[in-house]
C-alpha cells in the first residue's frame, strides 16, 4: 500500500499511488473531457470522468467551502465530495485532479479551497493533483510528458470538432436521436484512437477527423428549417458545463434554436498569447515569448486543416484565432486578459458577424473580470451592432432557475421575432 507523503502540508500524489489510485476528473466540457480522460488512461493512469449533472451538488459544496466563492468552485468541490461519498472502495484509493492557472482569478485558489473542504468533510487522505503548465506544484505520480500533452492537444481538437458538427446537425436531424447515435460511435472510435505510443500524430489525426466529419455529414437533415442561432459565451466553466449552466444548450435546443458555442481551444490560445503579450509589453524571458507564439502558430496550423475539412463537407468552420483577435480592435484593448478578458468580447462580435446576434452571456455572480468584459461591453456592442440580442444570466448559489429560464425565454422570443421580420 502506498505511503502518504507530505510536502509543505500538501499530500503528494506519489509514483506508488499511480498504480493503485483512481484519478477523478471533474466534468467541465462534455464534448472534450471524455477524450481527455481517454488520453490519461492510454498513458497508464486510472482515470474516471465524473458525469453527475444535478445542480443540487452546489449545496454539497456549500457545506465545506465558504459560500462567497464563485459557483464553479462550489460545483466542482460538491461534485468531488459527492463522488467520494458514493464510492464503494473501502480504502478510498482515489485522487482528485484540478487545473491551476496561477492567473488573477479566484480559480487559482480552487485547489487550496478543495483541500480545505476535503479535510472538513473527513477525507484528509485524498490527494489533489494540480494540473498546470507552470510548474506550480509537482507530483511524482503524475507527469505531463510530451506525449501526454500532445494527446490532450488532440483531445481538445477533437472535442471542438465534435461540438461544432453536433451543434450544426442535431437541430435539423430528420430522425430524432440520430446525431447522438453517431456521437456515441465517435466516442468509441476515439477511445481506440488514443491507444498509441506515437508522438507525432498529424496524419492519424487528419484521417480520424475526416472519418468523424463524414459520419455526421451522413446524418439525414432538413436544412429548410429556419431556426434562430443562439451563441453561448461567458466564464469558461459555466459556458461549457451542463452542471454549471443548468443544461443551457439542451434548453435552447428544446426552444427550437441552433446553438453555437465557441471552440474551447480559443481559450488556451488566448492564455498562451496573453502571456507572450505581457512579456513583450512588460519584459520577461524572450525564449518563453518566442516558444508561446510558435505554439499558437502550430495549433493554428493544425486547426486550419480541420476548418478546411469542415467547409468541404458543408459545415460552418469558424474563424482563426488571429482573425478573432482583430475583431476587438477599437472596442476593447487586447491587454485586457484577466479571466476571459477581450476573448469574451471577441466571441460575441464573431457570433454577430456570423448570423448569431442572439447571445447568452453566462457568468458566475461576482466574477469581476467576466462582468467587465462581458456584461460591461453590452452597451458598446449594442451601439456598434444594433441587431444584437444579448442577455446576461447570473449563476449563483441563490440564483432562481425560474428567473434564469424567464430571461432565456425572453431572449429566444426576441430572436424568433427578429427572424420573422427578416
Amino acid at each position: 500500500m502506498a505511503e502518504l507523503l507530505y510536502e509543505n502540508e500538501r499530500l503528494v500524489f506519489t509514483a506508488e499511488m499511480r498504480e493503485e489510485y483512481t484519478i477523478l476528473v471533474p466534468q467541465m466540457a462534455p464534448y472534450h473531457f471524455d477524450f481527455v480522460v481517454d488520453a490519461f488512461t492510454s498513458e497508464g493512469y486510472q482515470a474516471e470522468l465524473l458525469k453527475t449533472t444535478d445542480y443540487d451538488l452546489i449545496h454539497e459544496g456549500m457545506k465545506y467551502a465558504h459560500n462567497d466563492i464563485c459557483v464553479p468552485a462550489m460545483l466542482v468541490i460538491g461534485q468531488f465530495i459527492d463522488a467520494i461519498k458514493k464510492r464503494e472502495l473501502k480504502d478510498d484509493k482515489v485522487a482528485l485532479i484540478i487545473t491551476q492557472t496561477g492567473g488573477g482569478c479566484r480559480a487559482s485558489n480552487y485547489i487550496a479551497l478543495l483541500r480545505k473542504a476535503l479535510i472538513k468533510a473527513g477525507f484528509p487522505h485524498v490527494p489533489v493533483i494540480s494540473l498546470n503548465a507552470g510548474g506550480l506544484e509537482k507530483n511524482p505520480g503524475f507527469r505531463l510528458t510530451p506525449r501526454l500533452l500532445h494527446k490532450v492537444h488532440d483531445a481538445m481538437l477533437f472535442g471542438d470538432l465534435v461540438m461544432t458538427v453536433i451543434n450544426q446537425t442535431r437541430p435539423y436531424e430528420k430522425q430524432v436521436g440520430a446525431t447522438d447515435q453517431v456521437h456515441e460511435q465517435v466516442k468509441r472510435w476515439l477511445e481506440q484512437y488514443f491507444q498509441h505510443r506515437r508522438f507525432i500524430t498529424w496524419r492519424r489525426h487528419k484521417r480520424m477527423s475526416k472519418r468523424i466529419v463524414k459520419a455526421f455529414a451522413g446524418v439525414s437533415v432538413d436544412r429548410t428549417l429556419i431556426k434562430p442561432k443562439v451563441g453561448i459565451v461567458g466564464e469558461i466553466y459555466v459556458k461549457y458545463s451542463p452542471l454549471g449552466n443548468n443544461h443551457l444548450e439542451a434548453t435552447l435546443e428544446k426552444e427550437g434554436c441552433e446553438v453555437i458555442t465557441p471552440p474551447l481551444y480559443d481559450f488556451f490560445l488566448y492564455s498562451f498569447d496573453s502571456r507572450a503579450h505581457d512579456i513583450a509589453r512588460y519584459g520577461g524571458p524572450r525564449f518563453e515569448k518566442i516558444t508561446l507564439r510558435l505554439l499558437v502558430r502550430y495549433v493554428e496550423w493544425r486547426r486550419r486543416k480541420v476548418r478546411t475539412l469542415l467547409k468541404r463537407y458543408g459545415f460552418a468552420p469558424g474563424i482563426s484565432y488571429k482573425a478573432l483577435k482583430q475583431l476587438v480592435d477599437g472596442i476593447i484593448d487586447v491587454g485586457t486578459h484577466i479571466g476571459e478578458g477581450w476573448l469574451l468580447t471577441a466571441e460575441m462580435i464573431d457570433l454577430i458577424h456570423h448570423g448569431a446576434p442572439n447571445i447568452v452571456c453566462t457568468q458566475p455572480f461576482g466574477c469581476l473580470p467576466n462582468h467587465i468584459a462581458g456584461k460591461g461591453m453590452f452597451k458598446k456592442l449594442k451601439k456598434h451592432f444594433p441587431e444584437s440580442n444579448i442577455v446576461a444570466i447570473d449563476f449563483d448559489t441563490s440564483a432562481s432557475k425560474i428567473n434564469q429560464l424567464n430571461r432565456i425565454n425572453l431572449m429566444v422570443s426576441n430572436a424568433f421575432r427578429n427572424l420573422e421580420k427578416k
